[in-house]
């Protein structure tokens, strides 16, 4: 994985988005179970010590590492700032949670995870709270907000999050979590994307 390093960062922000971008790079190759923070920091080309420094345990990197691509798509509380514009702020949404979860990175953990449930179940409930829970919440808190303009009504916000989310994975993303081929879908995913914020919002009009 290559990332174009911001200049602006301090020397210490820069080893931590190394540590990051390699953490989450060996995750999706080997998995979490057989990754070690030795790996991590080797991979990084930094030392143990400085893995530490920034994450206490292979589990706060983890999930650090997550969040950071939820990030790196802009699915951050500024996303939904503001709620008298649901129209623009929820097409926007789907636009960038649509192009994480179908993100070569996204299928890999989440396929792990669930290949692995049964005898690592910590580190799906770990990918959920970084993960599906914490942009549901984000989500749903905006729903809650945008309720107050009065154009709009969501009864249980946090339901609607879900039912928002899930008709985002749209047919692409069970495709490749199949391994089936897609390339006659992706030309069509931000018109799905698109069309489908806009049936949300027509479904909770008052």
């Amino acid at each position: 994985m290559t990332t174009n390093m911001d200049v602006t960062l301090s020397k210490s922000e820069q080893k931590k988005v190394q540590i990051l971008n390699s953490a989450i790079e060996l995750f999706c190759s080997q998995g979490f179970p057989t990754t070690s923070m030795d790996e991590v920091a080797k991979h990084a080309n930094v030392s143990k010590q400085t893995v530490y420094s920034h994450f206490g345990s292979k589990d706060d990197l983890f999930v650090a590492a997550i969040e950071s691509r939820c990030v790196v798509h802009q699915l951050t509380q500024n996303l939904l700032e503001d709620s008298s514009n649901p129209e623009d702020a929820l097409k926007t949404f789907a636009l960038q949670f649509g192009n994480l979860i179908v993100s070569e990175e996204a299928i890999t953990v989440f396929t792990t995870c669930v290949a692995q449930a049964d005898t690592h179940p910590d580190v799906s409930a770990l990918f959920y709270e970084a993960g599906p829970k914490h942009i549901l919440h984000l989500l749903e808190v905006y729903l809650s907000e945008v309720n107050q303009q009065g154009e709009y009504f969501f009864d249980n916000p946090h339901d609607s999050a879900v039912r928002f989310t899930l008709m985002l994975f749209g047919e692409l993303k069970m495709r490749l979590e199949l391994g089936i081929p897609v390339d006659d879908l992706f030309a069509k995913r931000p018109q799905y994307l698109i069309d489908t914020a806009t049936m949300f919002l027509k479904a909770h009009k008052l």
